[in-house]
């Protein structure tokens, strides 16, 4: 493996890895303690988009959280993010040479083996595999991939850290951490919960085990 290849293979992320619409949830959400977030900011408006990172950005620096853009690599390499997210289709897209001349730390979304081999072949930083059960963010056009698929990205990402995605919830994160995933990515299990703080502190209560055994990012 090259040294670049071993760098990144170190990156550590918290094992609960939340997923919101806007800064305003993030300067809601982020002081409660969480650790890694992702902006998934949606909308044309380069303005409106830009602001939303400096917000984000701002709330997580404060609370040392680390902040993953998604899907907007020029905003983020302009506004100094440390991290982004790229779907399949940003991936084709986007400038790579530039982004890794940034400095930005990546992470790709996978579906299936074949978008997982284009995935590793960008030297990202950590691999996502979803939707792990089904889930009412959006129609998905693949099947479940149920935990025990986990299994398989972590022997094929090898150190490289795995998030989960997809319908899980407080009560299934052990699931996935069982079964080799090293971050559990959650969205409207707290986007839709009654009571989102309290939704929080029952994730980082959750995950505090692999939180505690694993070195700081």
């Amino acid at each position: 493996m090259s040294g670049m290849a071993e760098e990144r293979a170190r990156v550590r992320l918290d094992p609960f890895y939340l997923v919101l619409p806007d800064a305003d949830w993030i300067e809601r959400l982020v002081p409660v303690g969480l650790r890694l977030v992702q902006l998934r900011a949606k909308g044309d408006d380069p303005a409106v988009l830009r602001s939303e990172i400096r917000r984000s950005l701002a709330v997580c620096r404060a609370h040392d959280c680390q902040l993953v853009v998604n899907d907007h690599w020029r905003l983020a390499i302009e506004e100094g993010a440390d991290f982004l997210h790229l779907g399949q289709e940003d991936l084709a897209e986007a400038d790579l040479p530039a982004i890794h001349a940034a400095g930005l730390r990546l992470g790709f979304s996978t579906h299936d083996e074949a978008e997982l081999e284009v995935a590793l072949a960008a030297r990202p930083d950590y691999v996502a595999l979803g939707p792990i059960w089904p889930t009412v963010l959006k129609q998905m056009p693949w099947a479940p991939q149920t935990p025990a698929r986990l299994r398989l990205w972590r022997e094929r990402a090898g150190a490289m850290p795995l998030v989960a995605i997809g319908g899980i919830t407080v009560e299934r994160a052990p699931l996935v951490f069982a079964e080799g995933a090293d971050c559990a990515a959650a969205v409207t299990d707290v986007t839709l919960h009654a009571d989102p703080e309290a939704r929080v502190q029952a994730w980082l209560d959750v995950t505090r085990p692999w939180r505690e055994s694993r070195p700081p990012h």
